[in-house]
């Protein structure tokens, strides 16, 4: 063979090696990139969002993160309509081994779609929907909505406390219970009044019903079970007290008590970690609280008085003992004994079957 051909073959090996290193080497990357576990979360809104959206948004963003997961967001997925059986459809077809739907209604939407997928891990943010592969997760809330409720009813002058609420159904009426029992457990005399805007997402709404129960209902505190934040920018210009959720917010005045709060981070990595280790649908319900600190309030505004703090702090230490917010002696508002002095109501009828109101809850009427 001539140098010449010599030469020419050895380039032409050379250029062979070349591209089948560089074939391998993006073989490879898209091997460890497939190969990467990929965790679907469905949201009723934006990423960018504050409030409940937001907050969830950051919470899973910060696990997968910290826990080396892709994360797939299908955002603005509205309940209802159909979108969020679609949106499952999509990060399946994605690879998603793990699918979060983190807002309340999507569970019972799609509790017959989860069953088609018996190898992807669902959690849902609604306790009356369950599978094999479909468990219930939220927070214990409601510890943190009593600790509230002793602010409030300590604040309040005319006894009447104003709460915006979307809708009826498990979670927010076990909300507004324990905060109206939190409220009557300083001041017995004093009332919760609710006024329902039908909506998650409804600024005029919400703005609305906060000024009816301020200037027609006689509130002086309000608080909220909603997405966003409306409500307390309505107290700062009605000029009175407001306790916020979700998030702590900045830039407001002495008026702004505090936010009831959670560690979204903390939950989304447990949730993370056991599908990780393959421990996930376990058990029905996955439902923490105060005992590991995932619920608490914010900093308080220094309109709350070391008198209050102490208290709250007292009843915080009552329930991490043991001593639950719905234990003791408690009638509903049609008189009902729900609860004997030496009882504790269960987990299954505070997730599940909490079709009613505690003493204290008023419906506010034109």
């Amino acid at each position: 063979m001539s140098k010449r051909k010599k030469k020419r073959l050895a380039v032409v090996l050379g250029a062979t090696v070349i591209v089948v290193v560089i074939v391998l080497s993006i073989a490879l990357m898209g091997r460890e990139k497939s190969n990467k576990a990929k965790i679907g979360f469905i949201m009723s809104g934006a990423s960018t969002e504050t409030g409940w959206n937001g907050m969830h948004y950051n919470g899973v963003k910060e696990a997968c993160e910290t826990l080396g997961t892709e994360l797939l967001v299908k955002e603005n997925v509205k309940e209802f309509n159909g979108e969020c059986s679609l949106a499952i459809e999509e990060l399946v077809e994605e690879g998603a081994g793990m699918i979060i739907l983190s807002s309340y209604n999507y569970s019972s939407e799609v509790k017959d779609l989860v069953k088609k997928y018996p190898e992807i891990v669902f959690y849902g943010n609604s306790s009356e929907h369950h599978d094999t592969n479909l468990t219930s997760y939220f927070v214990r809330m409601y510890q943190a909505r009593y600790l509230a409720g002793i602010v409030a009813g300590q604040k309040t002058k005319s006894d009447v406390i104003g709460y915006v609420a979307a809708m009826s159904n498990n979670e927010v009426n076990r909300g507004i219970s324990a905060f109206t029992l939190g409220v009557r457990s300083v001041n017995p005399e004093a009332e919760v009044v609710v006024a329902w805007t039908g909506d998650w997402d409804n600024e005029a709404e919400e703005r609305e019903a906060a000024k009816r129960l301020v200037e027609n209902a006689g509130a002086d505190v309000l608080t909220y079970h909603q997405n966003q934040t409306n409500v307390i920018h309505m107290a700062e210009e009605l000029g009175v007290y407001s306790i916020g959720y979700h998030e702590a917010l900045e830039n407001q005045s002495e008026r702004y008590l505090m936010s009831v709060v959670c560690d979204w981070d903390m939950v989304y990595k447990e949730l993370i970690k056991s599908f990780l280790n393959r421990k996930a649908n376990e058990k029905e319900n996955y439902w923490i609280g105060l005992e590991v600190e995932a619920v608490g309030l914010s900093d308080y505004s220094e309109e709350v008085t070391d008198e209050i703090r102490q208290d709250v702090e007292a009843a915080k230490k009552k329930i991490m003992q043991g001593s639950d917010v719905f234990s003791g002696v408690i009638y509903d508002t049609e008189g009902n004994l729900r609860c004997g002095e030496k009882e504790m109501i269960a987990d299954e009828v505070l997730l599940e079957q909490f079709d009613w109101f505690v003493e204290g809850v008023k419906f506010y009427e034109e």
